[in-house]
């Protein structure tokens, strides 16, 4: 009996170069929304196919005879963003297959397509406490002056069962640069919190302090007691200690923002108010979903909350669905341009970036212009009602 004998082969490293080049220079197609608000874009922005190669594979043929990806890439997602340079520069969550993420730096000159990573990663300066887990960056550009990375820090909780290998506590870590290169580490939040996440920063001082956004909750994943997206004031960030601290968008029941909510990234300054990004959960049979929404608040009174849609901006479609954990859009980052164009930069599922374009004054539109939810079904059918009894008064 002849049995024939498989042996592996060298990848072709000219062709797996050649597809990635193909990847990261695609142009990318605007699809516009039926609702009027915003144009989502044919393709992610990136992947973890986007990762440069030269981080995942070995190309030496001696130490590496087959051409294998040595150094796996699960995801690329949850990514700050800023104008810099005349650049729009990407702080991307990038998560390994081995679970842990890192944070790299990625430009484009134009912000939909063309993303070129940095030479390397950000190797992140540390505390006396070292994190275990890294993710989810905001990025600020203060008016003291420093671009400050607002990011969540994970480490194991010291308190958990000796066979709980689960149990996490997350705080708010911080560091700040003047040109993105180079970073100085400063301490972790302090606050009367058990734990804190989604924490981000207002780009200007109030009263001559610092204005940190919250979500204090009581454990890693339940927010207990502390539902809702906080602010407090911290008078030096070498030592960022939260005063008085208050919500001011709580979640609510049989909303979007049911289970829990977040800000994304820093609320943008416009002319009608402080516009901000945040996610809504709620629970469903088929597990959590995660949606965004906008809201904007005073321009003096920065905590008072002036319009609210009732409803979602943006959720997840039947592309953005299916993914590492389903149903989740997430944004932490965005930049308004000065002809009034917002470039929104969202994850779906965990696994990938994308990016939607709109305009200033179709957000304020939408903001001040929307129906509030009134929380209940009624309320709802008030709603309709009522446009459709101004419609037949306009016609």
């Amino acid at each position: 009996m002849n049995r024939t004998t498989y042996k592996p082969t060298q990848r072709n490293l000219r062709d797996l170069h050649q597809h990635y080049e193909e990847l990261i220079t695609c142009p990318n197609q605007a699809i516009p929304e039926d609702n009027g608000l915003y144009f989502r874009y044919k393709n992610p922005v990136i992947t973890a196919k986007h990762i440069p190669l030269n981080w995942r594979f070995d190309f030496n043929k001696a130490t590496n005879p087959f051409g294998l990806e040595r150094i796996g890439v699960n995801a690329a997602f949850n990514a700050g963003a800023i104008k810099w340079n005349n650049k729009f520069i990407l702080a991307v969550r990038v998560e390994g297959t081995d679970r842990k993420s890192y944070f790299t730096f990625a430009e484009s000159r134009q912000g939909l397509s063309h993303f070129k990573f940095w030479d390397k990663p950000l190797y992140l300066p540390q505390l006396n406490e070292g994190d275990t887990n890294v993710y989810d960056m905001r990025l600020v550009a203060h008016e003291d002056g420093y671009i400050y990375g607002i990011f969540c820090t994970e480490r194991k909780d010291p308190s958990a069962t000796a066979g709980n290998t689960s149990a996490a506590i997350a705080n708010a870590g911080f560091i700040r640069s003047k040109d993105l290169l180079t970073w100085e580490r400063l301490p972790d939040l302090i606050s009367d919190s058990a734990q804190q996440r989604n924490v981000s920063l207002h780009e200007e001082f109030v009263n001559g302090q610092y204005v940190i956004y919250t979500r204090p909750q009581d454990g890693f994943i339940e927010t207990g007691s502390g539902g809702g997206i906080g602010m407090g004031y911290i008078k030096d960030m070498a030592n960022p200690v939260v005063h008085d601290e208050q919500i001011i968008n709580p979640k609510a029941y049989h909303t979007i923002y049911e289970l829990k909510n977040g800000l994304g990234p820093s609320p943008l300054k416009t002319k009608d108010g402080w516009l901000h990004l945040a996610h809504g959960v709620r629970n469903t049979a088929a597990g959590l979903r995660y949606v965004l929404y906008l809201f904007m608040t005073d321009l003096k009174d920065i905590a008072k909350v002036i319009h609210q849609p009732g409803g979602y901006f943006m959720a997840p479609n039947e592309n953005e669905i299916v993914g590492d954990v389903g149903n989740v859009l997430f944004s932490n980052g965005w930049i308004l341009e000065e002809d009034g164009r917002v470039f929104i930069y969202y994850a779906s599922s965990d696994t990938r970036t994308h990016v939607a374009t709109s305009h200033i004054d179709l957000l304020i539109d939408y903001c001040k212009n929307t129906p509030a939810d009134k929380m209940s079904s009624n309320g709802s059918v008030e709603n309709i009602l009522k446009l459709i009894q101004k419609n037949k008064m306009d016609i």
